[in-house]
């Protein structure tokens, strides 16, 4: 007989793995910054980049991960899906805004539009195979989509602000990191794992359905990145029409945007950070009472009247 040993405590490093990837990102990623300021050496620049861009959306899709439902749902395949989703999301987004999306008061709406039904499409076609759909896996691989666009997009605007009319600006790169950092657990990753809880949630095991929840979910979530695009400006307007000028009044009449006075700043950034929080605040709330409601319900039951989109189970 072996003697009964009581199973030792779990390690809470174990238990909380995104902690572990955050705080181990964050001091290579201030490590770079460090010394990218003190050598002025061009070639860390990528290293600065990528560590900066990636950094909390891999946090982000690493807490959600311990949260998934099904065994389905392994390492490998959600970081396919956040590497792949990423990558496909971008490329079909930057061509379709080049090619359908011109100057207008309603580019922002095209934009939220395209890149919501990018990002949903790549969903449905990177998870066609899985056998069981629920909503929490859903949300997890949403997330993953969502997130891996939100890295390379950061990505790319961190290396633009690299650029400015002064020359190089490793400040403006580090700025620009820090702010999509500190504002994309409530972007992409958010509303695309709205869209992957209500997908998964009206699916069966051999096909997605695209119902009435679902275009609605799609078009309130489109409104949502549209509101968040355009915050700035819509700020912008409220704060002249506040506390604006006859001569902004005047540019306002012409379709020119005046910038805010010293006088109108604080007015303007409560505007748009207040808009920012609200927007954010609707879509987390929204995506609590998606998960709510998956609790109350029965998983994998396709909703009435779908249209069927057929796809391939897995083994």
């Amino acid at each position: 007989m072996t003697m009964w040993q009581a199973p030792a405590a779990p390690d809470p490093g174990h238990r909380r793995p995104w902690l572990r990837i955050f705080f181990s990102g964050l001091v290579l990623w201030l490590l770079t910054v460090a010394v990218t300021f003190v050598t002025g050496n061009p070639n860390l620049v990528p290293t600065l980049v990528l560590l900066g861009s990636f950094l909390v959306p891999v946090t982000f899709v690493a807490w959600a991960f311990e949260r998934r439902d099904t065994g389905e749902l392994t390492p490998t395949l959600v970081f396919g899906t956040f590497l792949t989703g990423g990558v496909l999301g971008v490329l079909a987004a930057s061509v379709l805004e080049t090619y359908l999306l011109h100057p207008s008061p309603w580019l922002f709406a095209g934009v939220g539009l395209i890149e919501e039904a990018v990002k949903l499409c790549t969903l449905a076609f990177l998870t066609r195979r899985l056998a069981t759909k629920t909503v929490r896996d859903g949300m997890v691989l949403g997330a993953a989509v969502g997130f891996g666009f939100a890295a390379l997009e950061s990505a790319g605007y961190a290396f633009t602000a690299l650029f400015t009319v002064r020359g190089l600006s490793l400040m403006q790169l580090v700025q620009t990191e820090v702010l999509r950092g500190l504002l994309s657990p409530v972007g992409h990753g958010l509303w695309t794992a709205i869209l992957g809880g209500v997908l998964f949630s009206s699916s069966t095991r051999d096909h997605f359905v695209v119902t009435g929840r679902l275009v609605l979910a799609y078009l309130g979530v489109s409104a949502l990145h549209a509101l968040w695009d355009s915050m700035h400006d819509i700020a912008l307007i409220v704060t002249l029409l506040l506390t604006g000028t006859p001569g902004q009044y005047e540019l306002l009449r012409n379709g020119w945007l005046p910038r805010p006075t010293q006088e109108q700043i604080d007015v303007f950034t409560v505007l748009s950070w207040g808009g920012l929080a609200l927007v954010g605040a609707v879509g987390v709330a929204w995506l609590l009472a998606e998960a709510r409601a998956a609790r109350r319900a029965p998983a994998g039951r396709a909703g009435p009247g779908g249209w069927r989109i057929p796809v391939r189970p897995g083994p």
